[in-house]
């Protein structure tokens, strides 16, 4: 009997029997529906988190005051005044080799208004080279630049969460917003850079140069930075390592350190941030693939248990085909090509299945929405191996039957 006789014979079987395969069949779109959506939306997940932290700069160090031995992470704010404004001159200056730029970043919540609205927001005082590091670019207007940073001028750079809420309809460019009830000209709107790795909104920002920041709103406590951060960048991510060390040695020597002394600021390094994050996904992801398998040999045991079920109720059709020359090898193909039909099916079902709740995963939770060529192989693979592996033992069986007692059995 040739392949195509045998899958004729198995579609007319499984179609005899359309509510029983159905139900049969739903195991296995619903194992491997889940399965594949947790796959695609783990890997949509690594490649959001990876955006993010490509749009916050992974090669990106922050330097803030206080003990590295200290918990939490309050950017300077309350801890020990350690870094000066001649560290980052240091920084600026080249004195380590690996670091490409060099910039301040001063932050306070604020009060700001237009004519239309008030909206409470996060202003940040800051240089040119703070936008390098963050790979910040401008969708209307103008950067300030490094004049700017040092003369004063009081002009905005606002995110997009701000131009929409503070000028609904309006083109911001030119127009005057109040910080604290200071009117500052807004000379450009920032490109949006959505949520960060922490789930804040990175568009609803106002930055201003640095000079004007001190001069409004943090007059500063003498040399020191007292509120704020460095952000330092690398020439490639390779150097980060390398960077944070010497930055280190650095710092301690111009704070006349010794050996014995811990450290009297804090280095954050994203990539090493970035890198847990990935890891931890992909150990959520795994884990929740490996619970979503458990329904899908579930469902290979229904498979299983229908195929056995047909054995029993088709004994006697066993019986005749034995009977006018069908080998058991036939009868194996027959049930075996049954139940790797019912698999297949199952799988193309559950491979749409999966790529719907991919996709709502992805809109509901902000991810990318990602579904390879690999994802749907492997929904082929497993549908396969699905039909093979619960389909062998019905087969078999069905296969040992003695022609004479199965003419004789009587359903």
């Amino acid at each position: 009997m040739n392949i195509f006789t045998t899958f004729r014979l198995a579609l007319r079987a499984l179609w005899r029997n359309k509510v029983r395969s159905s139900l049969t069949m739903l195991g296995i779109i619903f194992g491997i529906g889940t399965v594949i959506a947790m796959i695609a939306s783990g890997q949509g997940a690594r490649e959001s988190v990876a955006d993010v932290f490509r749009a916050m700069g992974t090669n990106l160090l922050i330097i803030t005051n206080g003990s590295s031995r200290q918990g939490g992470a309050a950017g300077g704010a309350g801890s020990q005044m350690a870094l000066t404004w001649d560290d980052l001159t240091a920084l600026e200056n080249g004195e380590v080799s690996t670091l490409r730029w060099v910039a301040p970043v001063l932050q306070t919540k604020v009060q700001v208004a237009s004519d239309a609205n008030n909206w409470n927001t996060s202003v940040v005082g800051t240089k040119p080279a703070y936008f390098k590091i963050k790979n910040w670019d401008i969708k209307e207007g103008t950067l300030f630049d490094d004049d700017a940073a040092a003369t004063g001028p009081k002009i905005a750079l606002i995110g997009t969460t701000i131009a929409t809420q503070l000028f609904p309809g309006v083109n911001p460019l030119g127009q005057t917003l109040r910080i604290n009830g200071q009117p500052y000209e807004v000379t450009g709107v920032l490109a949006s850079k959505g949520q960060s790795g922490m789930g804040q909104d990175q568009d609803d920002v106002i930055v201003i140069p640095l000079k004007t920041y001190l001069a409004k709103l943090d007059k500063g406590v003498g040399k020191y930075i007292s509120k704020g951060q460095i952000y330092v960048s690398t020439y490639r991510e390779d150097d980060i390592s390398r960077a944070e060390q010497q930055v280190t040695d650095l710092l301690r020597q111009r704070h006349n350190l010794s050996a014995a002394d811990d450290d009297d600021f804090r280095i954050r390094n994203l990539a090493e941030f970035a890198l847990r994050q990935k890891e931890s996904t992909e150990k959520i992801t795994t884990l929740l693939a490996i619970v979503a398998a458990m329904s899908l040999v579930v469902g290979g045991i229904g498979v299983m248990n229908i195929m056995l079920v047909s054995v029993i109720e088709r004994t006697r059709e066993i019986g005749i085909r034995m009977g006018v020359g069908a080998r058991p090898i036939d009868v194996m193909t027959q049930f075996l090509v049954e139940s790797l039909v019912l698999s297949f099916v199952g799988g193309v079902l559950g491979l749409g299945f999966g790529a719907l709740l991919a996709n709502y995963m992805a809109g509901y939770y902000g991810w990318k929405f990602f579904f390879p060529a690999a994802t749907a192989a492997i929904a082929f693979a497993v549908a396969g191996g699905v039909g093979v592996i619960f389909g062998l033992y019905p087969a078999i069986r069905a296969s040992r039957l003695d022609p004479i007692t199965a003419l004789r059995y009587e359903s």
